[in-house]
């Protein structure tokens, strides 16, 4: 594990704080579509994104999804940090957009590290600060673009996090994402594709104005 964390976040931590991580951290493999974080539940462990993308969600009081942003590798999730240091339960939900690697931190850890170690501190910090920039990204889509905006900015993103500009997710997968329905994704990808920003296919969509 400490291969991995000296590549992701050799250039942003000193190293007796990399050797602690190895200590107390656990490291862990999920496959696509793996729930990591659910809505409700008390958070034990906070995680360190070495590999991989991870989206997360808000849920209305019907159950319908949004997205709020994705994680990539040398991320976390301000979300969670909240939670561990407030000792609340989740109110988001995580999920691996692809394969990922994570080093998962207990949260006893999370206010020793703030204290002892500037790097941390900064760390957590630049953190919150560009998790509250995405989502306000996020409010600004819905309050001001059309969806048609909002659904070429959300496959541009895909396509950016999961370095492939081809997106194997269907129709009912992105009307969750953008809590919408699956009858006006379809309608809205088939004028994308008209007008050239896109290519469909039986089950991937090809992003081509990125």
């Amino acid at each position: 594990m400490i291969e991995e964390l000296i590549q992701n976040y050799g250039y942003l931590f000193e190293e007796e704080l990399l050797q602690e991580i190895n200590q107390v951290g656990t490291f862990k493999e999920v496959p696509e579509g793996f729930k990591l974080i659910e809505i409700g539940e008390y958070i034990k462990s906070m995680p360190l994104l070495v590999s991989g993308a991870i989206k997360i969600l808000r849920e209305d009081e019907n159950g319908d999804e949004l997205l709020l942003y994705f994680l990539e590798r040398g991320d976390t999730c301000a979300m969670t940090l909240s939670c561990c240091l407030g000792q609340k339960k989740s109110e988001i939900r995580a999920i691996s957009e692809t394969p990922a690697k994570l080093i998962m931190i207990p949260i006893q850890k999370m206010e020793e590290w703030m204290t002892k170690y500037r790097s941390w501190r900064n760390f957590i910090l630049e953190s919150y600060h560009s998790r509250l920039m995405e989502m306000m990204q996020t409010i600004d889509s819905i309050a001001f673009m059309k969806m048609d905006e909002r659904l070429l900015k959300h496959l541009r993103d895909k396509a950016m996090v999961t370095n492939d500009d081809v997106i194997n997710s269907t129709h009912q997968d992105i009307a969750n994402d953008l809590h919408t329905s699956r009858v006006v994704v379809s309608r809205l990808l088939k004028k994308l594709e008209n007008q050239g920003k896109i290519q469909l296919f039986r089950n991937s969509i090809k992003v081509i104005d990125l």
